[in-house]
């Protein structure tokens, strides 16, 4: 499928679509005449991708889970490198983990409105 179609398919803008593939996140074939094919398999890789910079994760942590979503294999001696994006994985972790607090906490909230809102609308009746 062309760029116009994935970005249909996923609603993803093409501009953000050739950013993806710029930063190696997507990797569509190139046809002789140099349009991007995508494959099927691409639908979901950049929906999930979209889904993880909605989510504020940086592109640089997106690449490597991408890559290796399972860690490094067993036997591995971690580098300094490795080190680096055990480090880098754990303040994102903590940091989505606060977010997601905020989150619950906001919607407990609009929630509780709601529920008044809606008791006051019909005692009013």
């Amino acid at each position: 499928m062309r760029i116009g179609e994935l970005s249909r398919r996923t609603g993803i803008p093409v501009r953000m679509l050739r950013y993806y593939e710029e930063r190696g996140l997507l990797a569509p074939e190139r046809a002789p005449s140099g349009y991007r094919r995508y494959a099927e398999a691409d639908v979901a890789r950049a929906t999930l991708v979209g889904s993880l910079i909605r989510s504020g994760l940086p592109t640089r942590l997106i690449l490597p889970l991408l890559r290796d979503p399972y860690g490094p294999v067993a036997g591995d001696e971690p580098g300094d490198e490795e080190g680096e994006m055990v480090t880098l994985f754990s303040a994102e972790l903590a940091r989505l983990d606060d977010r997601i607090a905020c989150l619950s906490l906001s919607r407990d909230a609009v929630r509780r409105h709601l529920r008044l809102r809606r008791a006051r609308s019909r005692a009013r009746r």
